[in-house]
Order: C-alpha cells, then structure tokens, then sequence
C-alpha cells in the first residue's frame, strides 16, 4: 500500500489530522517515510546536497572549533553526540581531522543518535573506530564535551498556522484529494508566539517547531558541561516573522528540485521548514544553556580559517588547475549560497566565558531573541 493511501485511510477513519501529524507520517512512517524509506536521499542521485556532501573541508573546520572547545574544557575525556548523521561523512571527516590531535583523540567517544534502521546501516559502511550508536541521548552516560547537529531540526515535523481573527490551526482533510481546514489553535501554539513576543499580522501563515522546544529541553538536561553546535537552515525571529514570509517557509526536495507543495511524492520527498534559532536560544536559557552567538555559515567557516587551510592543500598540488577549479565551486556554495543561508548557533553549560574562534564575526547587534 502507498503512504497516501495509508494517510487517506487514517483521515477516513479519525477525520482531519493536523498538518503536523501528515509531515510526521510523511517522513517518518516506518520503511515508507522519507527518512526511513530505503531511496537515496542526499548526494547527485538523491534529492539534496549536505554541506559535508560538497567537501572534506567543512568537516575540519568543526573539527578545528571541537579542538578548540576540548581545551576550554581542560583536555578531559570528551565525547561528541551527533543527531541524525545522515551518511555518516561528517563524522567521518571530523574524526580525520582529529586524529592528528592524539591527546584529544584518545579520549575522544563520537556516539550517533540514529532512530533509522536504515540510514544505521549506511553510516556503519565507512564509521567504524570510535563511533557508538544510540536510538537517544538519554542512553549516554555523563556527556562532557559537544552536542552537534546539522540540518536536523528543519526537518522535524512542524504545526502551521495562519492568523485570522485569532490564531488557527492547519489540518489535512481528503476529499478526492487532499485539502486544507483550518481549526482554532491550541493553547500551547498561542503561548509560543506570546513567550518569544511575537504578534502575527492577519492574514501571516508560519510554522511553530514544538519538537525543537522539546528537542533543546532535552539537550539541555542531558550536557553536562560542554557545547551545543546547531547548524541549519534558519532566522532569527525578526526576519520569520517579516511581511515577506507571510506564506511561510515550507519547502519540498524532490530530485533537486524544490517546490512549496507537500501534497504530492508523499514519503518519497524532502520536507523542510526554517529553524527559529530565538526560539533555540530562548528555551535553552530557560533550561539552562546560555548562548554564545549565532553567526552565518560563511562567517563561522572563514572565522576558523578554512580558506588557509585549503590554500595549504593547493599549495602541495600546484599544478594542479582542476583542482583550484573545483574549489572554486565548492566554496561558491559552500560559502556564497548555502554559507548565507545557514546559521550556526553556539551554546553552552558550565564552561567559563572563553572566547570561541568560530564566532570571531560575531555581530553583537545581531540580538538572538529579536
């Protein structure tokens, strides 16, 4: 049976179900979801590229500001906790570039969390030293040292609403195709926008990442002492919420190419919305995480050096043209295109104001809340 078809069912049976409850169904039903479903997903052949996809280099840039943190943290043994690793290549970059660092990379642990039985199964093909799998945080022991995850929490499934006379809810309905209802918003939708002082013009349709409250409550418990890396497509709430992202930001990858509608290859396209890092950096204060700063992509990749350290590996091959060619092009999207659009936002616990190398650009007008 399709994925739609076991959708429509459900509709039939229990009535409209919230746009939440379909995009979890979507990408996440067991072995149809998109995420748990056995189709090449990232790369040429699948439906988006990862920044780790285009180059080694964006893994030792992590790598150098991991580095970095394990001596804020006295040298300690040190463990690094990645959430959804997809293939597994930036795991593996980080922890070549670490290697090197033997003080640090005898004490180093890498645990994955990794719900998909599947995506486990990919990784493990080039993952072997030093990484352990988990199916949640909650199973790893006393966690000093780094919570890393990249473009994670764009994909959780998300509520959408649209302000009317007062806020309502989204819901997926069936009739002869799917359609959209709208109900009046709960109680705890309303009180997200209130606690990050959010007032949406009429008219305005957005999301609320509820799981991503959850999901920084949960990190936040779970650190001891260390850093939380967050990289992902996103915005501060100023710029969500701004007149000209009244219809959202909802976007779908299919075979690299995107559209706004999630009604169509259900479970075998991508499913995305922007992060809300106000929201991360709110509710991780509230739990007990303060944030260091948030910067662009770029800005955090130029910060810790990376164009001295690819001229370093240019300057051993310097004859070799294709080579300065294809960087050329990797740093164009890695630092133009997806280097604008990404975020990367730095908290942490229990560590002492160190200054962090990878925030050099830090803008200190660039208010995290706001």
């Amino acid at each position: 049976m399709l994925l739609s078809e076991i959708i429509i069912l459900r509709i039939k049976k229990v009535g409209p179900i919230s746009f939440r409850d379909f995009m979890e169904m979507a990408l996440y039903y067991p072995e149809l979801g998109y995420y748990n479903s056995a189709q090449n997903k990232i790369g040429a052949d699948g439906d988006f590229y990862t920044s780790a996809n285009l180059t080694a280099d964006f893994g030792a840039m992590i790598g150098r500001q991991i580095e970095e943190m394990w001596q804020n943290l006295e040298k300690k043994p040190f463990k690094i906790i990645e959430y959804g690793a997809g293939t597994g290549l930036l795991c593996h970059d980080i922890l070549d570039y670490l290697e090197t660092n033997i003080p640090l990379y005898d004490n180093l642990t890498y645990c994955i969390i990794e719900k998909s039985t599947i995506m486990r199964e990919i990784q493990k093909k080039h993952l072997s030293k030093k990484v352990n799998w988990y199916n949640s945080i909650k199973d790893i022991p006393e966690i000093n040292g780094c919570i890393l995850s990249n473009e994670l929490i764009d994909n959780f499934s998300v509520h959408q609403v649209i302000m009317e006379e007062q806020l309502q809810e989204v819901f997926v309905d069936y009739k002869e195709g799917f359609i959209e209802i709208l109900k009046p918003a709960t109680k705890e939708l309303i009180q997200y926008f209130k606690t990050l002082n959010v007032h949406l013009p009429k008219g305005f349709r957005t999301e609320v990442n509820l799981e991503a409250v959850s999901w920084i409550k949960e990190v936040s418990q779970s650190l001891q002492k260390g850093y939380v890396i967050t990289i992902d497509y996103g915005s501060l709430s100023a710029e969500l919420y701004n007149n000209r992202r009244s219809f959202g930001t909802l976007l779908c990858y299919y075979k690299h190419h995107k559209s706004d509608n999630p009604y169509q290859f259900i479970g075998q396209q991508d499913i995305t919305t922007h992060t809300n890092f106000s929201a991360l950096s709110h509710w991780g204060l509230q739990y007990g995480i303060e944030p260091c700063g948030i910067v662009n992509q770029a800005e955090f990749l130029l910060a810790l050096g990376i164009k001295e350290y690819q001229n370093s590996t240019l300057n051993n091959n310097p004859t070799n043209l294709a080579l300065a060619m294809q960087e050329s092009l990797i740093n164009y999207r890695l630092l133009m295109d997806m280097g604008m659009k990404f975020k990367v936002l730095i908290q942490q616990k229990g560590v002492p104001e160190y200054p962090l190398s990878g925030l050099k650009f830090l803008n200190s007008s660039r208010a995290l809340y706001s």
